[in-house]
C-alpha cells in the first residue's frame, strides 16, 4: 500500500497518525485506522480495512479498544464535561487535513452530530471511531 501513495499523502497520514497519537507512544489503536482513513476521504470496507490492519499490526496486539478511545476523547474534553463541542471537532477534523473544505466538514459534522446539539457526546464519538 506504501508504495502506491505519493509523498502528499504520507505527509498526511503521519500528520493523522501523530494528531491521534498525542502522548507519543508511537501506535494507535488498530480501530483508529479506519477513522482516520474515513476521515482522509478513504474509507474502506470491513475486508480492506482488517488486511491493512492485519499487515500493519503484525504482533496482533489491537490495544483495549474502549479504555484506548476513552482516554482519546478525555484529551480532547478539557473541562470534562462529557461532551466535545463540534467547533473541537472541526479543529481536529482540520488538522488532520488541511485540504479539506468548509462544505466536507460541515456534512461530516452534521453526520457525526447526529442529534443536532452541537456537541459530540462519548457515544457519538465511539461511533465515529468504531463504525458502530
Amino acid at each position: 500500500m506504501a508504495d502506491e501513495l505519493g509523498k502528499e499523502q504520507i505527509e498526511l497520514l503521519k500528520n493523522a497518525f501523530n494528531a491521534f497519537d498525542q502522548e507519543k507512544k508511537g501506535y494507535i489503536d488498530t480501530v483508529m485506522v479506519g477513522a482516520i482513513l474515513g476521515m482522509l476521504g478513504h474509507p474502506l470496507d470491513d475486508d480492506m480495512l482488517a488486511e491493512i490492519i492485519a499487515e500493519v499490526d503484525e504482533d496482533g496486539n489491537a490495544e483495549a479498544m474502549q479504555q484506548e478511545l476513552k482516554e482519546a476523547f478525555r484529551l480532547y474534553d478539557k473541562e470534562g464535561n462529557g461532551y466535545i463541542t463540534t467547533a473541537v471537532l472541526r479543529e481536529i477534523l482540520k488538522e488532520l487535513d488541511d485540504k479539506i473544505t468548509n462544505e466536507d466538514l460541515d456534512m461530516m459534522i452534521e453526520e457525526i452530530d447526529s442529534d443536532g446539539s452541537g456537541t459530540v457526546d462519548f457515544d457519538e464519538f465511539m461511533e465515529v471511531m468504531t463504525g458502530e
